[in-house]
């Protein structure tokens, strides 16, 4: 196929919805970081002319992205991941800690994190190993490498110390469903989050006696609908499994968890109030949402953006920028164009005639839906605070290049002559 015809083939709607994020994520961030003292506009000591810049970068990297043969994405796939997890690796020995984490190559006055990138390497390979024909995900041993493609990456980023991008491979769980992943392994990861955080708010003896009566509901509704005694046995190892995590979570709260951590559950809990403290950030960010009330103050004229209330507004809380100066129905264009943008990726995952590219596109709307989803409940105090930006709207080249890379390698597979009769 001629690269006429190809170009012609990209989901120019997809295009359009990125581009669409890109543009209003930056404007967001001029006005979170317009300093007035500056002496032009194109001032690369600004923070909205840095982003510029990467945005600027990030066309040439879509160029180059959709240039390769669609078909190299899968065929070095592994080798892409093993350099993924050597940068990863690499950061121990070579990386520079900011802001509390060693997550960072500095190379002069630009800086790389390599677990932005590491996201796309992950569904690379993930893609990979789910379209060998001999893969089946209803199988065990199949899974367990499966989540050890997953895993390794999130075991050398929690180290750091950068739980936040670590969490994001959970995200992976979902296209592993789509390929046959049996449903009781996202029903256990919902209920041992919420039993985590249960036995946090409530204490290990309530939820250790709402185990036993819901157990012992359960055991009298399925004797009751099969007229026969279930095996109790089954019924006393759950309850006692569950038990058990139950009394191990404040050991892993208290011991895996740093003190940051800690307090912010504690906060979102409701077991502290630190509106000066930890919970400074969250409490300002709320402050400016509800403020926005629903049309905004304005661009630029939001009070707590101009007053530099939200620290690091125009990094992980740059929502709060779009909530304070567009208001209600600024922030629900904006949640309507990511929720667009993951559902048009799901539509063009489905449509994929081979597996490797169906996973590969189910891969980036998990992720890019993670991001979105915790970000927006972080900053409107709904999770706590775990350094997960915001996609597209966030500062940060790394993090523009690594959506940008991660979207439009789907990109070029949906539009590349990548159909398998």
């Amino acid at each position: 196929m001629s690269q006429s015809k190809v170009f012609l083939k990209f989901d120019w709607l997809t295009i359009f919805l990125f581009f669409s994020l890109v543009a209003i994520g930056w404007i967001n961030i001029y006005s979170a970081s317009l300093d007035e003292s500056a002496n032009t506009f194109f001032d690369f000591n600004q923070i909205y002319t840095k982003q510029l810049l990467w945005i600027g970068l990030s066309l040439l990297l879509i160029i180059f992205i959709l240039a390769i043969d669609s078909k190299f994405y899968e065929r070095f796939s592994g080798v892409i991941y093993i350099i993924s997890l050597i940068s990863l690796l690499g950061l121990y020995v070579f990386g520079k800690e900011i802001s509390g984490a060693t997550s960072w190559y500095v190379f002069g006055p630009a800086s790389l994190q390599p677990s932005e990138f590491a996201k796309a390497a992950t569904a690379l390979a993930l893609a990979k190993y789910c379209s060998d024909m001999q893969t089946n995900m209803g199988e065990f041993k199949h899974q367990i490498r499966a989540f050890l493609i997953i895993a390794l990456p999130a075991l050398f980023i929690i180290p750091q110390p950068d739980p936040g991008s670590a969490l994001v491979y959970a995200a992976f769980i979902f296209p592993l469903y789509r390929e046959g992943l049996h449903f009781v392994y996202l029903l256990l990861g919902f209920f041992a989050a919420a039993l985590f955080v249960s036995t946090l708010a409530f204490g290990v003896a309530w939820v250790s006696l709402a185990v036993i009566i819901l157990g012992v509901l359960i055991f009298l509704y399925n004797l009751k609908r099969k007229r026969k005694r279930p095996p109790i046995a089954r019924y006393f190892i759950i309850a006692a499994a569950c038990i058990g995590f139950a009394f191990s979570v404040n050991y892993i709260f208290n011991n895996v968890f740093e003190q940051r951590h800690r307090d912010r559950f504690n906060i979102v809990l409701g077991k502290e109030v630190d509106a000066k403290g930890i919970g400074y950030n969250t409490n300002q960010s709320e402050i400016a949402i509800g403020s926005g009330g629903w049309t905004g103050k304005g661009w630029t004229e939001g009070t707590q953006t101009k007053g530099n209330f939200v620290p690091e507004q125009h990094t992980d809380y740059i929502f709060s920028t779009v909530g304070e100066e567009w208001g209600f129905i600024g922030s629900i264009i904006v949640v309507f164009l990511f929720i667009a943008l993951i559902i048009r990726i799901l539509y063009l995952a489905e449509r994929q005639k081979n597996t490797f590219s169906r996973v590969y596109g189910y891969s980036v709307a998990a992720i890019l839906f993670l991001h979105f989803f915790v970000n927006v409940g972080m900053v409107t105090g709904l999770f706590p605070t775990v350094g997960i930006p915001l996609p597209f709207f966030s500062y940060g080249g790394s993090g523009l290049w690594g959506f940008t890379i991660l979207l439009f390698i789907f990109v070029r597979l949906d539009g590349g002559n990548y159909y398998y009769t």
